[in-house]
Order: structure tokens, then C-alpha cells, then sequence
């Protein structure tokens, strides 16, 4: 906890943002809003920032108040998944192959029961 300051946790998903504050006395407070609302905010996890901390729309935000903020998603993971967004290659020196063994998924679930690699010298 950083002594008089708030902190934040923000967890950044494809349809909602939740954002975690907790207060310079210890208090944790939670809000949610929409990841992309550009009729309201540009940014939802800053958004989340500026209601915890009551900052109102064209004030400048006080970092003076803000100790550790820290932020995760699923954005890149969810449309990996999901084949979604643009392709994509990994391009590698040779030597270097032993170091990407992310397998390929094949199935209904993201934790199938077998996994198979591209390169089936990984396979060992």
C-alpha cells in the first residue's frame, strides 16, 4: 500500500473494465464500465481513475493522489482464441526455435486435452 495515496487495479476485458481503488485509509472501492465508450471517455481504465478519485470531465488529474496503479487484459488472449483480428507470423533465428513451444488448440475448450505443435520436432 502506498501511505497516503490511492492505488489501483484495473483489469481491462473486451466488454467491461473493472477498476479496484483502494483508499489512503484502506477502504476498497470497486467500479465498472464499458471498455469502449467514446461518447463518454477515451479511456476506460483512466475513467475508472477519475470517478474513484471524484475528478470531474476537463479537470486535470491530480497525481499527486495516486500511488501504484496496475493493469491486466484479456483483450489479446480472448481474440487469439477466438481467431479473431488480424494474422499474424513469428519469424525466428535458427536456434532459437526451442523458445516459442506455445502449442496449437484444437477443440471446444481452451484447455484441451491434447495439444499438438506446428513443428513436429518440438513434439518431443
Amino acid at each position: 500500500m502506498t501511505e497516503g495515496k490511492w492505488d489501483f487495479w484495473i483489469d481491462r476485458g473486451g466488454t467491461f473494465t473493472d477498476v479496484i481503488g483502494r483508499a489512503p485509509d484502506g477502504g476498497l472501492f470497486a467500479r465498472k464500465l464499458l471498455s469502449e465508450n467514446p461518447e463518454a471517455y477515451a479511456d476506460a481504465g483512466i475513467q475508472g481513475i477519475r470517478d474513484h478519485l471524484g475528478v470531474k470531465k476537463g479537470e486535470a488529474m491530480p497525481s499527486h493522489l495516486i500511488g501504484d496503479v496496475k493493469m491486466g487484459t484479456t483483450v489479446a488472449t480472448n481474440a487469439l482464441l477466438e481467431r479473431k483480428g488480424d494474422r499474424v507470423a513469428l519469424l525466428v533465428t535458427k536456434g532459437f526455435t526451442t523458445r516459442s513451444r506455445s502449442p496449437i488448440r484444437r477443440g471446444p475448450t481452451s484447455s484441451p486435452r491434447k495439444s499438438s505443435f506446428p513443428n513436429s520436432s518440438m513434439n518431443a
